[in-house]
């Protein structure tokens, strides 16, 4: 598993703000951050559309340096909606996108 940094991982995020606001017309976009269980950290983005807010995130594994290794590629949409479920198992952040525009 190759490790990088929290930064390293921010600023790729960070870098796809414009171009993901632009094709999906989303109202606002920021970084999602979250600790999870047995050490795992959910690293993605938090986004709001059409009234919703969602997040969108990959797991990550911490090392003992703080580093950060991506354990699955796949990518999660979670959201605080009641009568929304956690979808899993999007290939990219594409696929995320458009789950969410149907």
């Amino acid at each position: 598993m190759e490790y990088i940094t929290r930064e390293e991982i921010m600023n790729d995020l960070q870098r796809s703000f414009h171009s993901l606001m632009d094709s999906y017309k989303l109202e606002d976009i920021g970084i999602f951050e979250e600790q999870g269980p047995n050490g795992e950290y959910y690293i993605g983005y938090t986004i709001n559309q059409n009234g919703g807010t969602y997040m969108l995130h990959q797991t990550y594994m911490a090392n003992h340096a703080g580093q950060f290794g991506l354990i699955t590629k796949e990518w999660t949409i979670e959201t605080d909606e009641p009568n929304f479920h956690d979808k899993k198992g999007f290939g990219s952040i594409e696929e995320a996108f458009q789950h969410l525009h149907h």
